[in-house]
């Protein structure tokens, strides 16, 4: 088959790409804008197979759009561009609203357009998925669960802007008949995270000897998936979920921040040991950031029971791996600390700044 990736050169979107190449016989075209967390280093691994093609574009565009789907003509779109940092979404939710509200509402036009010129055999093959996120749901209480048919109830700028996404595509299968999937995610992490989520940055900050920032106590809680298993399961749905439905991803793995943090500062000093005693000593318990969601979880039963799909890696297995990779793989962060992101606080912002 033939699969288009938009945001391929994003951190959840590049594990989908190498795995299109390295697990299957399918072709993969990357259409990417390559804003600050879009990062062709992530590709590297598969950038000389000849079934990998990068086009730099913007699903805002709609030109754009229109002709990598005619050149490439695809039997999958697999939808991963976004803005997806929640405090970066405080800061500017402009932004966040046009690429993930007006630049899925481009992207389902010229996938409309493009699916209803296809020849019957390839029309009825054709998916158009839609890749979305457990913030959609609201924060949850201390047990339960977020399924497929969980009330939508988002907090943050960014978890609003997935939610109205979400809802643009289903209504363009509802009204328009387009065969699409939706999946809602838990937390990732994994190799090629950018260095602003919580994983990354406690590894990294904890390697350079700096303050590791906590929000509030630490309680917040998430489920945790780790992204190998994550592009399994996407790849999964694109090509065998059924047209219409939604399906929730997650790793079976909650932890409060603070233990997460903690356990990062025992793989370093484990892997990295510092005259100066346990990383712990970095932990900074820092003011929480405004309408922080207390805990989400996923349960992932309908992907299990419909599709065979369940994550292969708990979470100790997984930050390992993590913890791992990172320090076999200074350049690749280092690259990014001396350039467009320093480990700056964001979220900050009492009202948005756009």
């Amino acid at each position: 088959m033939r699969i288009l990736v938009t945001g391929g050169a994003g951190f959840i979107g590049s594990a989908v790409a190498r795995r299109i190449i390295q697990e299957t016989s399918d072709r993969v075209l990357v259409f990417d804008k390559l804003t600050y967390a879009g990062n062709l280093a992530s590709l590297a691994p598969v950038s000389q197979d000849a079934r990998y093609t990068f086009r730099k574009g913007d699903i805002c565009d709609a030109a754009a759009v229109k002709t990598v789907l005619s050149d490439f003509e695809p039997d999958i779109v697999m939808h991963l561009a976004a803005e997806s940092h929640v405090d970066r979404s405080i800061d500017g939710p402009s932004t966040f609203i046009q690429t993930n509200v007006v630049g899925t509402f481009v992207l389902l036009q010229a996938a409309l357009a493009y699916w209803r010129d296809l020849p019957p055999a390839r029309r009825d093959r054709f998916r158009f998925h839609h890749i979305s996120t457990d913030e959609v749901f609201g924060s949850l209480g201390e047990s339960g669960s977020f399924c497929e048919e969980s009330r939508y109830a988002p907090n943050s700028p960014y978890a609003a802007s997935k939610a109205s996404s979400d809802h643009l595509v289903r209504a363009w299968h509802h009204t328009y008949g387009l065969p699409v999937v939706i999946t809602n995610c838990s937390n990732n992490y994994g190799p090629y995270h950018f260095p602003e989520k919580l994983i990354p940055l406690m590894i990294i900050n904890a390697l350079e000897g700096r303050p590791l920032p906590v929000y509030g106590r630490g309680e917040n809680i998430r489920d945790w998936l780790f992204v190998e298993d994550h592009a399994e399961a996407l790849l999964l749905t694109a090509t065998q979920g059924a047209p219409g439905a939604t399906y929730n991803i997650g790793g079976k793995n909650e932890r409060r921040n603070i233990d997460i943090v903690e356990a990062i500062c025992n793989l370093i000093d484990e892997f990295v040991p510092s005259a100066r005693g346990p990383r712990r000593r970095l932990i900074d318990f820092v003011p929480d950031r405004p309408g922080h969601d207390l805990r989400y979880a996923i349960d992932a039963s309908r992907i299990a029971s419909e599709l065979g799909w369940r994550p292969k890696h708990d979470f100790e297995k997984g930050l390992r791996k993590t913890v791992e990779w990172y320090l076999e793989n200074r350049g690749w962060w280092e690259a990014i600390r001396s350039g467009t992101y320093r480990g700056e606080r964001l979220g900050l912002a009492m009202s948005p700044s756009d």
